[in-house]
């Protein structure tokens, strides 16, 4: 029994030992180091706890009441908190901005590069997952808005009936 099970481990080891040099094997297993994507780093103010289960119903496109404007967070970060700064321009960093190009700036810069680097990320995708479109367990799953009206009915009848408040599926905002 030990010289078979000696002969399985040697078996064993000369099989996968040339999978070892395999790019994607290093992936694979999770070897390999991959950086975060700058474009989807996202810095938020911290969540805080609400006083009471009555939440307003999220409007879509206003902005966070506890955020400020990302426009006053890189002022903040550049100049400091209590400089303030005017909204003119001086005629050499006029210039400066006029040489360097800055009016012809595209204006949905960032929904290029989105569009390029899923098509990158579909042209390098393996045949097989291609074919199967199998997706890959650290592929993030799309995020979901809770109903808050629904979710407090939800909750105020599980509270009346005695059950817990965690009972029951979590009403959703289909987009």
């Amino acid at each position: 029994m030990n010289r078979h099970a000696t002969l399985s481990l040697l078996a064993l080891m000369l099989i996968t030992s040339p999978l070892g040099g395999c790019s994607n094997m290093k992936s694979s297993l999770g070897l390999e180091k991959e950086s975060p994507d700058e474009f989807a780093v996202i810095t938020r103010a911290p969540l805080e706890m609400p006083t009471g289960l009555a939440l307003p119903p999220p409007n879509l496109g206003t902005p966070r009441p506890q955020e400020q404007a990302t426009i006053e967070q890189a002022k903040e970060t550049l100049f400091g908190a209590n400089n303030v700064t005017s909204n003119t321009s001086s005629s050499a960093e006029a210039g400066l901005l006029e040489k360097a190009g800055t009016q012809n700036i595209e204006k949905d810069i960032r929904n290029t590069i989105n569009t390029e680097t899923e098509e990158l990320q579909n042209r390098n995708k393996p045949v097989m997952k291609k074919l199967l479109n199998v997706a890959r367990g650290d592929e993030a799953p799309s995020a979901t808005v809770v109903d808050a009206k629904k979710e407090l009915e939800r909750i105020q009848n599980n509270k009346k009936e005695g059950k817990d408040i965690s009972e029951g599926k979590t009403p959703t905002i289909e987009e």
